[in-house]
């Protein structure tokens, strides 16, 4: 069923508003200019799903009502508020309530936008369902009803409140790096910048200058002074990602900053105060790494402050759905398809299916599916081969690695072992690929190698993988 919205902009800033309002009419969507003569109450009743995207200041100038009592009183409304950031402690835990940081950016302004319109299409398809079993949302960018995520939820809520260093653990494809950002639009921080690293996709000699930056001549290459992240992220919020790939000599350095809250560029002998709060991430088990020795002892329990596990998708299945019915609409309107959604069968195969790559691997399935579909409804026999599983909860899939005497026979006439290697090597690269469905990082650990070596190896090889 079509879910007709209108959407009324709301905000006492004429260039704001006019803003908004174009950006919407562009996109496709019916919207109405609030103005100062405008009575947003009154008028909204003219609509059976309003979607109001307002400014906090603005609204509250307009209405003496709380706004729990504004969503109350409006049970078909969806409220997409703006504010600066220190305002979101004082706001109500509603589903309908979609919170954005100000100044306002029009991407995430489009991004929640769609998740607006899939609460009205579920509310349409569902009406008898309660509010608290709607799909929730944290800062725009997590979405999750079942239990594990609305406790992940209120964790995060609760960390971005302190500046301590929290330590995220989940496998590859959860969304690690979504809670990390979520954590910093929800604290003091948020003016200021967030600034994501990837440990394991930076060669171990460059990662200290890309951590510190590096004065000129530090090094071969060195030509001018260079900033590194942490002065990038200073007042705000640096994300180490992958720490657990961060060479034992860097660990050393890095604890040393945690501790001091000084660093020192490469070549430099002055050192930098740093004010920054780290968030660092890892899908693989730091306390097996400690025990092995792999990771120093010191710095995880200097990182893991506050340790904060995201759940895999298969543990919270519900969710499936609606993510689905999330990336179906993204890509949909993204690509200017016309597909309707996916079939009960499918879903239902997708819903038992392990999800090795968890919401990352969804949604580059779903986007494949779109792309491929066009348009009418996504069934059960569009599915690759390995989603049609009746039950894969506890299939691993074996990789053969023994070869037969048969299989390995020398040809009468020889062979070129350096080609034969090299094909071997390439079928197995494009099995990684294809199983990750092309995300190399998946891939690479697969292939238990770094991420940067397979990519150095598919430029070689000239391996283009779509």
């Amino acid at each position: 069923m079509t879910v007709k919205c209108s959407f009324y902009i709301l905000d006492e800033d004429r260039k704001t508003r006019n803003l908004v309002s174009a950006f919407l009419t562009y996109k496709g969507y019916e919207t109405i200019v609030c103005d100062n003569n405008f009575d947003f109450f009154d008028t909204t009743k003219a609509s059976s799903y309003p979607i109001l995207v307002a400014d906090h200041d603005s609204l509250f100038s307009r209405s003496n009502l709380l706004l729990q009592q504004i969503l109350d009183s409006e049970r078909e409304m969806v409220v997409i508020l703006y504010a600066k950031p220190e305002l979101s402690k004082s706001l109500p835990h509603h589903p309908r309530l979609i919170f954005l940081t100000k100044p306002l950016n029009l991407d995430e302004l489009e991004s929640v936008v769609m998740r607006g319109l899939e609460y009205q299409s579920i509310k349409v398809r569902s009406p008898e369902q309660p509010v608290d079993e709607y799909p929730h949302f944290l800062c725009s960018t997590i979405i999750g009803k079942s239990r594990q995520m609305l406790n992940l939820f209120e964790m995060i809520e609760k960390v971005s409140e302190s500046t301590a260093t929290v330590l995220i653990q989940g496998e590859s494809g959860t969304g690690k790096e979504l809670a990390a950002r979520a954590i910093h639009q929800l604290s003091s921080r948020s003016g200021k910048n967030f600034v994501p690293v990837n440990c394991a996709a930076i060669p171990d000699d460059l990662l200290e200058s890309e951590l510190f930056g590096h004065v000129k001549g530090s090094f071969t290459g060195a030509y001018a002074n260079r900033i590194g992240r942490f002065e990038m992220a200073d007042k705000g919020t640096l994300f180490l990602d992958e720490i657990g790939d961060m060479k034992p000599s860097l660990q050393v350095k890095l604890l040393r900053v945690l501790q001091s809250k000084e660093f020192e560029p490469v070549g430099s002998t002055r050192s930098q105060k740093a004010d920054v709060r780290i968030i660092a991430a890892s899908n693989k088990n730091l306390d097996e790494l400690v025990t092995s020795r792999d990771f120093r002892e010191d710095l995880y329990y200097r990182l893991s402050v506050i340790p904060v596990t995201i759940p895999a998708l298969r543990e919270r299945r519900e969710d499936i759905p609606l993510l689905i019915n999330h990336f179906q609409a993204q890509f949909s309107r993204n690509q200017k398809r016309l597909v309707k959604g996916f079939s009960r069968e499918a879903l239902e195969k997708l819903c038992n299916y392990d999800w090795p790559g968890n919401v990352r691997e969804l949604e580059n399935l779903v986007e494949r599916m779109i792309t491929m579909k066009e348009s009418g409804f996504i069934t059960a026999e569009d599915l690759p081969e390995k989603y049609l599983g009746i039950n894969n909860s506890n299939s691993k899939t074996i990789v053969k690695t023994n070869v037969s005497h048969d299989e390995a026979a020398l040809p009468e006439n020889g062979i070129c072992l350096n080609s034969a290697v090299d094909a071997f090597e390439n079928h197995l690269i494009i099995q990684a690929l294809q199983r990750s469905g092309g995300n190399k990082k998946e891939a690479a650990c697969l292939l238990n190698l770094k991420r940067t070596t397979l990519i150095e190896k598919l430029k070689k090889k000239n391996i283009q993988f779509p």
